[in-house]
């Protein structure tokens, strides 16, 4: 990384860890460096926060992208409705090569509102969610936009809020509070210095979140599918055990951890770049709002587009599992990431790897810029409430 600028930072603070404390605390007797990529080169962590602080700060984010990315999934979905409307639309059943064959009245769509994906089921046109009442046609987004509200009200737009409240803010507040242990971690407890500790970090933390979501998205996706009560859910999940041992619980694990591990270290990586750069060319010390909405957004619209194969191969997969389910099939055998992908390559060519290119960065791009925004700016508060805390008491 001899290319980019050296960037240094003075920091009026400095971070030591102690003995008696399980976080990070500060040490304000002299200043702080900040070298390339935004790399600390003595001391410690700025962020003088802990876990818990960090853990609220990320919440409030995932609670925020929640809020300002779900209105626009939802009329996505609803313009895509209108298009195929899901009465005619059919349901699929396996094929032998692990495939899937129209069939039924029913079927999965999948929604993603730039933090978690959820798969849906819409059974004989009769069961949809609110979101596929189409009380006209939709002749564009701005449209969609005031004739969901005229005719459905202002609720309808946030239709997809409460999976995303359930699923989406903890697998946030365990990814980015891990992200930051982990960075700090590498940093001053193993002594890793250099522009890979983001990208290692935001990996790592990234397929920690993955495994402990896994099993609980799984649940939900059959509790959605089949409607079952909680005592008909707990005999699903043991027999699928039984029959396909503890690891059917992380059924799809593979294909997410293709896509998110990868546009994590990559996020994170270019995250951690772009806003020392920008820093510089501002002549600021710390990143402020703007600065990480900015950071956020570019480095988001460039992980998305890096690993945008992953996530078609991704969405296939759970359409797949999602109309399995709906029918009550046994899911044995499915087609692997790899074979997938050739499928995609030989029926579409490179443009089907590379299948819903704008929609993805329009999405994912500022979901980023508001989560780590939002998380940055949580961040910087807990750490001047701290910082007065501390004065007070000396």
């Amino acid at each position: 990384m001899e290319g980019f600028p050296k960037v240094e930072v003075t920091v009026g603070i400095i971070a030591r860890r102690t003995g008696a404390s399980p976080f990070w605390e500060n040490d304000t007797s002299q200043p702080q460096k900040v070298g390339r990529m935004g790399e600390r080169t003595v001391g410690g962590p700025v962020a003088a926060i802990s876990p818990v602080q960090q853990m609220l700060a990320s919440g409030t984010g995932a609670l925020l992208t929640s809020l300002f990315v779900t209105p626009l999934d939802v009329v996505k979905i609803r313009l895509q409705a209108q298009q195929t409307p899901f009465h005619q639309a059919l349901t699929c059943e396996p094929a032998p090569w692990g495939g899937v064959s129209r069939l039924h009245k029913r079927k999965c769509f999948l929604y993603c509102n730039g933090l978690m994906d959820h798969i849906y089921v819409c059974q004989n046109g009769t069961s949809c969610s609110t979101w596929y009442k189409k009380p006209t046609h939709f002749s564009g987004t701005l449209d969609a936009f005031v004739k969901i509200t005229r005719h459905e009200g202002l609720r309808t737009l946030w239709s997809g809020l409460p999976p995303t409240l359930v699923m989406a803010v903890p697998a946030t507040i365990i990814y980015f509070t891990c992200y930051d242990q982990l960075r700090d971690f590498l940093r001053f407890g193993v002594g890793l210095q250099g522009s890979f500790v983001p990208l290692l970090a935001g990996a790592l933390a990234r397929l920690g979140a993955v495994t402990v979501i896994s099993p609980l998205e799984l649940i939900r996706t059959k509790m959605q599918s089949r409607k079952l009560s909680y005592s008909e859910l707990r005999v699903c999940i043991r027999s699928a055990v039984a029959r396909g041992g503890p690891l059917s619980l992380w059924r799809g694990w593979g294909p997410t951890i293709l896509r998110d591990v990868p546009f994590s270290g990559l996020y994170w990586f270019n995250y951690e770049l772009v806003k020392a750069q920008l820093c510089e060319q501002c002549g600021t010390t710390q990143a402020n709002f703007s600065i990480s909405f900015t950071a956020g957004a570019v480095s988001g619209a460039a992980a998305a587009v890096l690993t945008l194969p992953f996530d078609v191969v991704k969405t296939r997969r759970q359409i797949q599992l999602g109309e399995m389910d709906s029918l009550g099939v046994s899911v044995r055998k499915t087609s692997s990431t790899l074979n997938i992908l050739k499928e995609i390559w030989t029926e579409l060519g490179y443009r089907g790897l590379f299948a819903g290119f704008m929609p993805r960065v329009i999405k994912v791009a500022p979901a980023c810029a508001v989560m780590i925004s939002s998380y940055e700016f949580g961040k910087a508060f807990f750490q001047k409430v701290n910082l007065d805390r501390q004065r007070l008491v000396t």
